[in-house]
């Protein structure tokens, strides 16, 4: 007589059930104080400006887990929407095709892959940090972008870009659709590629990766490029919704996808970080932002707001570690 073997429940990840019991806790809350909170207009609204938030936090994920930054990326974004929009309107503006979009959007992540790679080749090659390196290439493509369009913005495009930033597809926004490829992308590479494994454990220990084998320089190169290319997707996802690209569009969004990451359990000293507590954290976030607008505080508070809920996060992150560390050696 032969015994089945028995199978494991799947558990659920204490901190998935945190950050859960958190935004409903969220919701609840804005709920009671704002009536309008739980209306679905207000929850279509939260659904079409999360992506564009989402794909930009993507982008600073990979380089964070592997004990990097990537100051670059909303710099990254606009700079690759300018590039589509030069397409557009080199073809014709509100004239233009299909074709003209697809060129232009297939530059456009030519551009974003190029200044990632260049970031990552020289942080691999020089040694140099990644916050300095990032930074530099943030300042020259935000110069180049604004001696470009003259410090306006450029706008006017064919009428069937605006789907890709407002429409729908069986009742699901358009834009959150684009979110969640990128975010499962993000989650097979991370978790289920050997390059995922090679993100965390540059993160965790450089040099015992580069005696294990791993390509450091490589890998570095490619985590760069990757966050590029994420910042091109936003950027044309940008250009879609406001129809228009400016250089200035979405500087606020760089501390908030820092906090999300953060917010989602990502180790800010690299090693270790997953996507779905991150995007569970996308979502809080953005709960508050829509909760705070609907109580009236205007889009500067809310920054202050998370800028507090950062240093908030990161003192509740380090109490908790440290009782841990005291809870094993008892």
């Amino acid at each position: 007589m032969t015994v089945a073997p028995l199978r494991r429940t799947p558990r659920i990840a204490p901190e998935i059930l945190g950050l859960l019991g958190f935004l409903l806790l969220v919701v609840v809350v804005f709920g009671a104080i704002a009536p309008r909170f739980l209306s679905g207009a207000n929850f279509g609204s939260i659904a079409f400006q999360l992506p564009e938030l989402g794909l930009l936090t993507l982008a600073m994920l990979i380089p964070i887990i592997s004990g990097g930054l990537n100051l670059a990326i909303i710099a990254t974004a606009n700079i690759c929407g300018l590039t589509l929009a030069w397409v557009l309107k080199s073809h014709g503006g509100l004239d233009a095709g299909p074709m003209a979009f697809v060129l232009g959007s297939v530059l456009a992540l030519g551009a974003g892959g190029l200044a990632g790679g260049v970031m990552g080749l020289v942080i691999a090659v020089t040694g140099a940090h990644p916050i300095l390196v990032s930074l530099s290439m943030m300042i020259f493509l935000r110069g180049l972008g604004e001696f470009l369009t003259r410090g306006g913005d450029i706008s006017g495009f064919p009428s069937f870009v605006e789907p890709i930033g407002h429409g729908l597809v069986a009742g699901v926004p358009v834009p959150l659709l684009i979110f969640g490829v990128a975010a499962l992308a993000w989650h097979v590479l991370l978790s289920h590629t050997r390059h995922g494994f090679a993100v965390h454990m540059i993160g965790s220990n450089p040099q015992a990766a580069r005696y294990s084998g791993i390509n450091v320089r490589r890998t570095l190169v490619l985590i760069y490029t990757l966050s590029g290319l994420m910042c091109a997707v936003a950027g044309v996802l940008m250009l879609s919704r406001f129809n228009s690209v400016r250089m200035g569009h979405g500087e606020s969004l760089l501390l908030v996808t820092v906090l999300a990451c953060f917010l989602g359990g990502v180790d800010p000293f690299g090693g270790f970080g997953k996507v779905l507590p991150v995007v569970i954290a996308l979502v809080i976030l953005q709960v508050l932002s829509s909760g705070l607008n609907l109580l009236g505080a205007n889009q500067h508070l809310s920054t202050a707001i998370w800028g507090l809920f950062l240093i908030g996060v990161m003192i509740i992150r380090t109490l908790v570690a440290r009782w841990r560390a005291k809870t094993r050696k008892d």
